[in-house]
């Protein structure tokens, strides 16, 4: 089958490739993609940047989301059947969305939302799941709290704005002039425009910031928090509760630790908190997340789709931040450019 596969770690390592059909375990499906999207993840696995924690061996196939149709099951699988529409991020060791076809583990498969068509399912998994994690499970949002969402026209802020707003928050975001209308729509209630103001001279007395930018940015999302308050990075520094939830050896916790110093002393002089999310696979949760984007209460933003052997021009596309609003789709139906 045909794959977009990494050979080597760097910005050129990745090239297509015909490799073997997966092998489908006892607790597998095996699923004919339809379609994919690119998320900032596949650029840092490529360049290696978690290759002390994520011991990918090259060549293999790159790509976090997955949407298509169940061919084969395994003799253990139960609740998918041949033909079921699906959607899904495989778990670490298992991605390789930018294939033909992949073997998933049943319990990191959904059933496909019903309203969603399989191109737009697949601009979910990863950022569907990230929001929830970040929302539900790390920071148990209830109605009536502050929560400032960094980068909201992208693929995860606009999908973390929708999803806070269902919650009950009051939901801040960073955007620029163009994408204010969008992120308004999307549920926003205060919008600041980061080509004209610094948000952290603006806002105060949040609950919970979500950091997808890094570096300076994180380090005055500390600021706007009220005391106790909570900072979720989605790209570091990462801590020790990372290793630890990857199975590493104790001494990687110790060098989170020591990655994560700095912003965890700034965060505890303020009197706030801070923690990094790397998100895991869950089917259980995009089971969660089909039923709020059939009821309405969530939608997908696609900047653009691009047809499957052009899955590396899509990636450069992300890349160089030509993204104008969400996911960038990679769709095996030809005619989807």
């Amino acid at each position: 089958m045909k794959a977009f596969v990494v050979e080597k770690y760097g910005k050129d390592g990745a090239r297509a490739a015909e490799v073997p059909e997966p092998t489908v375990g006892d607790r597998d499906v095996l699923v004919r993609v339809s379609a994919s999207s690119i998320n900032p993840l596949d650029k840092m696995v490529r360049n290696g940047e978690f290759k002390q924690l994520l011991k990918y061996k090259p060549p293999f196939t790159l790509g976090h989301d997955v949407a298509g149709v169940v061919t084969r099951v395994g003799p253990a699988v139960h609740g998918f059947e041949v033909g079921d529409e699906v959607y899904a991020r495989p778990r670490d060791m298992r991605i390789g969305g930018f294939a033909e076809f992949i073997a998933i583990d049943m319990d990191d498969v959904a059933p496909k939302p019903a309203s969603l068509t399989l191109q737009e399912a697949a601009a979910v998994p990863l950022v569907g799941l990230a929001a929830w994690q970040v929302l539900v499970d790390r920071a148990d949002v209830k109605p009536g709290q502050k929560v400032l969402i960094h980068a909201g026209a992208g693929g995860l802020g606009s999908t973390v704005i929708q999803l806070a707003k269902h919650l009950g928050a009051t939901v801040a975001t960073t955007a620029n002039t163009h994408s204010e209308k969008l992120v308004r729509s999307l549920g926003a209630d205060v919008v600041v425009d980061y080509t004209k103001e610094d948000f952290s001279k603006v806002l105060s007395g949040y609950d919970l910031v979500l950091d997808s930018l890094g570096g300076a940015n994180l380090e005055k999302s500390l600021t706007v928090l009220k005391p106790g308050g909570l900072a979720i990075s989605v790209v570091g520094p990462p801590d020790a509760g990372f290793a630890k939830r990857l199975g590493a050896p104790s001494f990687m916790a110790v060098v989170m630790n020591f990655l994560s110093h700095k912003v965890r002393k700034q965060a505890k002089a303020l009197g706030v908190r801070y923690e990094f999310l790397f998100m895991e696979a869950n089917g259980s949760q995009l089971r969660n997340l089909g039923a709020l984007y059939d009821s309405g209460k969530l939608r997908p933003v696609i900047d653009s789709t691009f047809p499957f052997d052009r899955t590396l021009e899509a990636m450069a596309h992300v890349e160089q931040g030509r993204t104008k609003a969400g996911k960038v789709v990679v769709s095996m139906v030809p005619g989807n450019d």
